[in-house]
């Protein structure tokens, strides 16, 4: 079995969430079944869409960290910042990378034109991951993608609330309606208001793929 060590914090929530689905989706009888996780649950990460350079050298101080914490597997639940995903495996360590793997999940439902809820520079990752599984992004209109990054940061202040939820399923109608086969949920703060039950089309939640990726690669 091998540590997980967890670039976190970006958002707290959205952090504690996916922990917890690691857990949830690991097959164990009882405690020392489970995957020894060491978390840096950071929100001082500078802003990822600002200040990149300050994120990026930040994040690299902290997959070392993790690395000399006897972390031997690393992986980060916060789409918009694997654009540094370069300066993260310069640990040394295997990084789980969570676009990647959910581009290749959403594809592999069948979906050749997929809805990616996500910031804009999430956005930037997706159309590359979803183009190398031949795949083709639909995205937000301009006005929807600041409804969308409004609803994320009303998260990230603590609002889970009814009409966070709602505006949230409008967005991803709004992605069907433009003619998305499926949806990803590019954003870790997304399934925080959205079900699968919620999308007329089949939804990815990238960190449900993350978590999922997390305990294959441990167990």
């Amino acid at each position: 079995m091998k540590t997980l060590g967890v670039l976190g914090g970006m958002g707290p929530a959205a952090t504690v969430a996916f922990l917890a689905r690691v857990q949830a989706l690991t097959p164990a009888r009882g405690d020392e079944d489970h995957i020894r996780v060491i978390a840096d649950i950071n929100p001082q990460v500078p802003n990822r869409h600002s200040q990149p350079e300050a994120a990026g050298r930040t994040l690299a101080e902290m997959a070392v960290r993790l690395g000399a914490a006897g972390a031997e597997v690393l992986a980060m639940p916060c789409n918009t910042a694997h654009a540094h995903a370069g300066a993260i495996r310069a640990a040394g360590l295997p990084f789980i990378d969570m676009v990647a793997e959910t581009a290749k999940a959403a594809a592999a439902c069948g979906a050749r034109r997929i809805g990616v809820l996500a910031t804009p520079g999430g956005e930037a990752l997706y159309a590359r991951a979803l183009a190398a599984e031949g795949a083709e992004i639909v995205r937000l209109s301009e006005a929807d993608r600041a409804r969308f990054m409004a609803v994320v940061f009303g998260v990230k202040a603590g609002d889970t609330g009814p009409a966070q939820r709602a505006a949230m399923r409008d967005l991803a109608a709004a992605l069907v309606a433009a003619g998305a086969e499926g949806i990803i949920g590019g954003c870790t703060e997304v399934p925080l208001l959205l079900d699968a039950a919620d999308v007329a089309a089949p939804l990815t939640d990238s960190a449900e793929v993350l978590a999922q990726a997390c305990v294959v690669a441990c167990l």
